[in-house]
């Protein structure tokens, strides 16, 4: 493989897009919005002027890593030539499936086709594909830069040979990756996202506060970050969507989403990208200040 198309210059876009990038693939960044591709360039940058300032890569490795992104607004001229679709769009099951009903019309049958999707189905996504064999689940981790796991994620029809090329190219990229089967939420999520809806319910039955509830688990468990700040982190209405997709494919009440989660991602209370979550993100983007509602 030399040649992989991203589709989403969001967060987890951008961080798939720059760690190809810099393992020396050519990677063909996608997004319908020119604005979204100006800011996920920019955060790539951003992110590489660190890791020169740190140590980790040279200034030359910067300029070859951002060399070897080219941008596109449209789907059909961006996937020419690829050997690899990453498709990394907003966790919408809609929206996916739409997605890949394109890619189905405009890439050679021989393309395979990759989703980050940190819950949907893989085999309901391959369903709009011709070949549903070539389709897969790579769940990375964020910041996709940093974070060394991937998610591997066999569909029903995934086959052996593309699941294998799959592994090894995750191995290239410096990831360890761990395969897993298509039930919502996979592994990670299936676990994580419970433990964030409770601390959640938790805070919302008056157990204790934010800063108390994220301590317990810092310090007891030894989680690098609390449940309710790395809620901020993921993005609220993500964590919402995600337990969404698993209770609807479980149908077990144990996945059903706090009504504090659903009120505060209608109230547009959705973490450190909206400035406001469990933390106040107003000042610093250090979960440092709790918000103002949740104040004793």
């Amino acid at each position: 493989m030399k040649t992989i198309a991203v589709i989403g210059a969001g967060t987890m876009g951008n961080g798939i897009a720059h760690t190809f990038a810099q393992s020396g693939f050519t990677v063909k960044l996608i997004d319908i919005s020119e604005k979204s591709l100006e800011k996920g360039m920019a955060t790539i940058a951003s992110n590489l002027d660190r890791m020169v300032a740190k140590g980790t890569i040279s200034e030359d490795d910067k300029h070859k890593t951002i060399s070897n992104i080219i941008t596109y607004t449209d789907i059909k001229d961006g996937v020419v030539g690829t050997d690899l679709v990453v498709e990394a769009a907003t966790e919408n099951v809609g929206l996916k499936m739409n997605i890949f009903k394109q890619l189905s019309e405009v890439c050679d049958h021989k393309v395979i086709l990759a989703t980050n999707t940190s819950s949907i189905s893989i085999t309901q996504i391959a369903a709009q594909v011709v070949h549903p064999e070539r389709v897969i689940g790579m769940h990375f981790m964020n910041p996709v830069p940093i974070m060394k796991l991937v998610e591997i994620i066999r569909g029903y029809n995934t086959s052996d040979k593309v699941t294998k090329i799959i592994m090894d190219l995750s191995v290239k990229l410096g990831k360890t990756p761990t395969e897993v089967n298509d039930y919502p939420g996979f592994v990670a999520n299936r676990i994580l996202m419970p433990m964030i809806n409770e601390s959640i319910e938790t805070l919302y039955n008056g157990v204790a506060g934010v800063q108390e509830i994220d301590t317990v688990m810092k310090l007891g468990m030894a989680h690098p970050m609390g449940p309710l700040q790395l809620t901020d982190f993921i993005g609220l209405d993500v964590c919402l969507s995600i337990l969404n997709v698993m209770y609807d494919g479980f149908k077990n009440p144990k996945y059903a989403p706090c009504p504090l989660l659903v009120n505060m991602v209608m109230a547009g209370k959705l973490g450190v990208k909206s400035g406001e979550g469990f933390y106040d993100y107003s000042e610093s983007k250090k979960a440092e200040k709790v918000s103002k509602q949740f104040l004793k």
